[in-house]
């Protein structure tokens, strides 16, 4: 498996203060964007082939980076108008190869995990989508899952109870058929977490989450992006 979709499409409106005109992925962090830092971390751990889904302002990911960076392929699918984390998604599908699972990336998060490490516990369970999860409190602001002693993932919807719960981390592997059997037309929008998972999981589709405890990063909101240098200095110490 070689292969990561980056969705990289979104407006970054919460971020727009802190860093306006340009795409969420481009915000600098160490005098490089912050796709860069992704990018050059999952190219350490062996893909050597991504697909971008960009969309707002999306000529300057292109100028910046070109079809190849630190020699690895880069190819791009274009949203001409928003089409959601979903929408970017079935878009990105026509460019991978359909015989072997994908890398799934959020263009807005960092998460140190070892590649090899998420391949085998996903070859293991014979997942169709395979999560890398994370343990917090923003019980608001992330995907909470039920999730079996195994890692199977049971419901999309944690425990409202929990003070505390394993959240999606932004980094999945992808089962390119199980994705392509959902009826999601190309062209529209549509959400990944909130509608194509949730078809994803009433169609008997195989959910498996492990946690990590390494490194993340989400430079969604403007408190977070300011404190994503500091943490990604540390990150490579």
């Amino acid at each position: 498996m070689t292969s990561a979709v980056i969705l990289a499409g979104g407006l970054g409106t919460r971020l727009r203060s802190a860093v306006p005109d340009i795409p969420k992925p481009m915000a600098p962090i160490n005098g490089s964007p912050f796709l860069e830092h992704q990018m050059l971390y999952w190219i350490s751990q062996g893909i050597d082939h991504f697909v971008i889904s960009v969309g707002y302002r999306y000529q300057n990911i292109i100028d910046y980076f070109g079809s190849k960076f630190e020699g690895t392929s880069l190819e791009y699918v274009i949203e001409e108008s928003p089409l959601g984390t979903g929408g970017g998604l079935v878009l990105a599908l026509k460019k991978v190869s359909h015989r072997e699972n994908f890398l799934l990336l959020n263009g807005d998060t960092y998460f140190k995990i070892k590649l090899k490490d998420l391949i085998n516990f996903s070859k293991k369970n014979n997942a169709d989508w395979c999560f890398s999860l994370f343990r917090t409190s923003e019980v608001d602001r992330y995907l909470g899952m039920s999730i079996l002693p195994d890692g199977q993932i049971t419901s999309l919807h944690a425990d409202s109870s929990s003070m505390e719960r394993l959240v999606n981390g932004g980094v999945y592997l992808v089962n390119p058929h199980a994705l392509s059997a959902i009826p999601i037309p190309s062209g529209n929008k549509v959400s990944l977490e909130q509608e194509i998972l949730p078809i994803a999981m009433a169609m008997g589709q195989r959910f498996f989450g492990k946690e990590y405890r390494d490194t993340f990063i989400d430079i969604g909101v403007p408190d977070d992006y300011y404190r994503s240098s500091t943490i990604l200095t540390k990150s490579k110490d």
